[in-house]
């Protein structure tokens, strides 16, 4: 057994030099400054105590720096899980109430037991339900249902939190008028830094930089600046081993929102993970073994306080930009965490909450993927709208069930291509044996008494029809001339019973019509499942041709040579 498979660190580790430390030392540090105010900020979006943003970023880190495959993924608290956890958790305890940090604590358990069940057993798969333009549209519109959310802490006004954009907007419009002149201009100043430092240099510890300044002003200016509201005390210290507290009716209303962070945690650690591992030749992401330190992370993560953790994009590519070439990054970044907790969380009393708003608003604006949208438009008119209606349906009905619409629709898409897949007529290019797709070669050679049909799919229940109705209205076009039929099956890997049951009453209904019907390319597996269905009880063994053209030449000249070797080999397979 080779153990390195299931414990990542040990590929990277025994190699481990100097050389590797100084990258990692740089973007530890540097991914450090960042997931501190992120922490605290991101605690506040899943209604906690900002310090439960920083238990975030501890054992998680260390779990996935130990089992993870990804070298340069940053684990920790993210922007649209602590929104996922506050949509759950919200309707069930007051937010930052002891009862509300027992759930949220239960429910990083469950997550993280449901992500190790899947990769145990190898269920990785069950994301791929979740299309690219799914995705999109339901980051998309989280982002923009978390910064609307921030809207309060951003103007010093009191606003409903919820998932629903139309309420906010609602809210917003009623409630604006009272916002607090300095809590404005502390948060719109800070947005404009940080958006400025991001364009100077993303390397800029821009989210440290607005918290050092806000800080300092409300330290020494607070008095005179009425009514911004700041973080207070923060308590130091490492969080206290404990196990959650089981509710079996609580385990059962968080079960929606647990199976959500799942899919959406595991996403957004995949999604970064591959774009990172396209810019290297050092290691490869395998999808399962992700669950499987994603699960662990925040089982572990719960017995110390932790909510639900998943990958950040802004920091992972803060990590690999930083030079991170192995997990030791994250273990540094941790070290960071821990001196914070243990010495640094009483600086951060005066820190204005509307600074960490704008950290939020700026972090959340580049999870709108507005060219993503311009390309699908481009490229696939279907899963642009595909795309739309995930966004859409996230924003007006809530992040729970905005996922349920994407997987939805993304099941709809898939049934419509695959029980109406793409089917062509061949003809034969001149001077070669070689077929082509009539409608996209001109000077193919079509003739009247001959119809070569390719399908290009399987052939099962939900499309076994449509073959039958495509097939018969290309005969029909043919008319009364016509005397063979060639299926080019070499785009066929699967068939079903239905489908099975469908090509024989298909042969019987041409036989009678004294239409030769031909199979050309049909793959091994494909025709096991023919002959174990009974096909050659209506069908010769020798009208199985290798190509096409062989098929043809055999109904044109009834030369036998090329067939009977063919039909031979059937033979001494099936015997």
């Amino acid at each position: 057994m080779n153990i390195k498979k299931f414990i990542p660190i040990l590929e990277w580790l025994p190699n481990y030099n100097t050389a590797l430390f100084k990258g990692d030392l740089v973007a530890g540090i540097t991914v450090g400054i960042v997931l501190i105010p992120q922490g605290v900020a991101y605690a506040l979006i899943a209604g906690l105590p900002p310090i439960y943003g920083l238990y975030c970023a501890l054992f998680p880190q260390v779990l996935y720096a130990i089992f993870g495959t990804s070298r340069q993924v940053a684990i920790g608290p993210v922007a649209t899980d602590s929104l996922i956890v506050a949509t759950g958790v919200s309707t069930m305890a007051l937010a930052g109430s002891e009862s509300y940090i027992s759930i949220a604590i239960l429910l990083t358990l469950m997550v993280g037991v449901i992500q190790l069940i899947m990769g145990v057993f190898r269920l990785g798969f069950i994301v791929n339900f979740l299309s690219k333009p799914v995705i999109t549209g339901f980051t998309s519109a989280v982002a923009i249902i978390i910064g609307f959310n921030q809207f309060e802490n951003l103007f010093g006004v009191n606003l409903i939190q919820t998932d629903k954009i139309h309420y906010l907007i609602e809210d917003i419009w009623h409630n604006l008028v009272d916002y607090n002149y300095h809590t404005t201009l502390i948060g719109l100043i800070s947005i404009i830094v940080i958006s400025g430092f991001r364009k100077l240099n993303k390397k800029i510890p821009n989210a440290l930089i607005v918290v050092v300044l806000g800080i300092i002003t409300m330290k020494y200016f607070g008095k005179s600046l009425d009514n911004v509201s700041i973080v207070r005390d923060i308590p130091a210290g490492m969080p206290i081993f404990g196990f959650p507290e089981f509710d079996l009716d609580q385990i059962r209303e968080l079960l929606p929102i647990a199976f959500t962070l799942v899919m959406v945690g595991y996403l957004e650690t995949i999604s970064i993970g591959k774009s990172l591992e396209a810019k290297q030749d050092e290691y490869t992401i395998r999808p399962n073994q992700e669950l499987i330190a994603l699960g662990l992370g925040n089982m572990v993560g719960s017995l110390f306080k932790a909510y639900p953790t998943a990958s950040s994009f802004s920091r992972s590519a803060i990590n690999k930009e930083s030079g991170a070439k192995t997990g030791m990054a994250a273990l540094i970044s941790v070290v960071m965490v821990v001196f914070t907790l243990l010495f640094l969380t009483p600086l951060f009393y005066h820190l204005p909450k509307t600074v960490l708003a704008a950290i939020i608003i700026v972090a959340v604006t580049g999870l709108i993927n507005i060219k993503e949208a311009v390309f699908l438009w481009k490229a696939n008119h279907l899963d642009f709208w595909l795309m739309i209606a995930t966004f859409i349906g996230t924003l007006l009905l809530g992040i729970e069930f905005g996922i349920i619409v994407g997987v939805g629709f993304s099941l709809i898409v898939l049934i419509f291509r695959t029980s109406r897949p793409y089917v062509a007529e061949l003809g034969k290019v001149p001077n070669s044996n070689f077929y082509k797709n009539k409608n996209r070669f001109d000077e193919v050679v079509i003739e009247n008494d001959i119809l070569v049909f390719r399908f290009d799919a399987q052939i099962f229940y939900a499309n076994s029809s449509f073959f039958r109705d495509r097939l018969d209205e290309m005969v029909h076009e043919k008319g009364k001339g016509l005397k063979l039929i060639v299926l080019d099956a070499e785009s066929i890997n699967r068939v079903d019973s239905t489908g099975i049951e469908m090509l024989k009453e298909r042969i019987k209904f041409y036989k009678k019509k004294g239409i030769i019907f031909l199979f050309a390319g049909v793959k091994g597996p494909v025709r096991d499942d023919f002959f174990r269905s009974g096909i050659l009880s209506i069908i010769a063994v020798d009208h199985f041709f290798m190509r096409v053209n062989d098929a043809v030449n055999f109904y044109k000249t009834g030369d036998r040579e090329q067939q009977e070797k063919y039909a031979k080999y059937i033979h001494q397979v099936y015997k």
